[in-house]
């Protein structure tokens, strides 16, 4: 069976079957577009098709572009791996887990080893005022929300396990600090701009163009409430806000935050698998599709590099995905990954929680992709 007609088995499946509303999949090769499709709904109740320049609320789609700002900034001497988080950001300082001050620096909140996770505050702070994750509605700053956490303990020694977590929008913040605007100024200077990347940010550039959230229900997917809480795993509830990428003033997530195309997230994998295309050093590249934790591990037989993670014995991980490949997804229902083996990038995005991002869907575009 062709490339073709896997991808589209795929897709169509997934949408008889009201896992998926929309989805757009994009599937590139040695520089080459090889595969892209836009199918299912928009917007299914007003009855707008999806289409290849739809937006999609990316969560931590958002996650990539910020490392590689971080990564070229790094790469022009504007900061370095070891330097610490407090330098840059003084009124962010959580305690250790014994209460002492706690060394964070740049390399744990690339690695998501640096204490945090994504139950921030739980347990300490009231339960009604909680810490916000980058998903939720809000008017507050960086500064004002994760202030906040200068009480609460860090979950464990930075740099001495890994735990997914907020730490993507600690360093949104970092370089937002160094460059002296805004945390989507510093990706625009360093990563947009020179990948003409147009239609991504933490506000809609084109509202017409964005498609509606929905939360898988039974017997179909519904639109999402604003807001929608979805039970998540290791005891989080996501607290989705549709709203948020229409608001102006909410604190630009760098760890979910944005929303945009898949040709977008395309153009970003492609700046990687031609090992930085001006954006970043060909070294920098090289190490950050890399394991970067040591002997830590995401799950068994994934590690996590700079950009997401890597995937080292996928029959361990029971994956559809080479040995080699970096991936990463975002919970509003996105997923992408790049296989240097093959030069192979791919996107898929969906508008659709959570089997978009952690359902079977992916998992089976990526057999499709791989021919597995």
């Amino acid at each position: 069976m062709e490339l073709a007609q896997r991808i589209d088995g795929a897709i169509d499946r997934a949408i008889d079957e009201a896992r998926i509303v929309g989805s757009v999949v994009m599937v590139w090769r040695e520089g080459q577009p090889v595969y892209q499709r836009a199918a299912g709904f928009a917007d299914r109740e007003a009855g707008r098709a999806t289409q290849l320049d739809t937006i999609f609320r990316f969560a931590s789609v958002t996650k990539p572009f910020v490392a590689a700002t971080a990564l070229a900034m790094i790469d022009q001497g504007l900061l370095s791996l070891k330097d610490r988080v407090s330098d840059y950001l003084p009124w962010f300082h959580p305690p250790g887990p014994d209460g002492r001050t706690a060394e964070i620096v740049i390399r744990n909140l690339l690695t998501h080893t640096a204490g945090l996770n994504y139950r921030p505050g739980a347990g300490v702070l009231p339960p009604h005022d909680p810490v916000l994750i980058g998903l939720e509605n809000t008017e507050l700053t960086l500064e004002e929300n994760f202030s906040r956490l200068n009480t609460v303990p860090l979950s464990y020694v930075p740099g001495t396990a890994w735990e997914y977590s907020i730490a993507t929008d600690i360093l949104g913040a970092v370089l937002s600090a160094i460059d002296g605007g805004s945390v989507e100024d510093a990706i625009r200077r360093y990563v947009f701009s020179p990948l003409g990347i147009a239609d991504t940010g933490f506000v809609a550039v084109d509202g017409e163009r964005v498609a509606v959230p929905y939360v898988n229900a039974s017997p179909a997917p519904r639109a999402m409430d604003e807001p929608e809480r979805v039970p998540g795993p290791y005891d989080v509830v996501y607290c989705f806000s549709p709203a948020r990428i229409f608001n102006r003033h909410a604190f630009q997530g760098g760890g979910g935050g944005m929303a945009g195309t898949a040709g977008d997230v395309i153009r970003l994998l492609e700046m990687i698998r031609k090992g930085g295309d001006g954006v970043l050093k060909p070294e920098t590249v090289a190490s950050a599709i890399q394991n970067q934790i040591g002997a830590l591990n995401v799950r068994p037989g994934v590690k996590f590099g700079f950009f997401g993670a890597v995937t080292e014995d996928a029959a361990l991980d029971n994956s559809p995905l080479p040995d080699g490949a970096v991936s990463w997804g975002g919970v509003y229902g996105n997923r992408w990954c790049y296989d240097p083996a093959t030069g192979t990038v791919a996107v898929a995005m969906t508008n659709t929680a959570p089997e978009g991002c952690d359902g079977a869907y992916p998992f089976d575009i990526w057999r499709a992709v791989f021919d597995l």
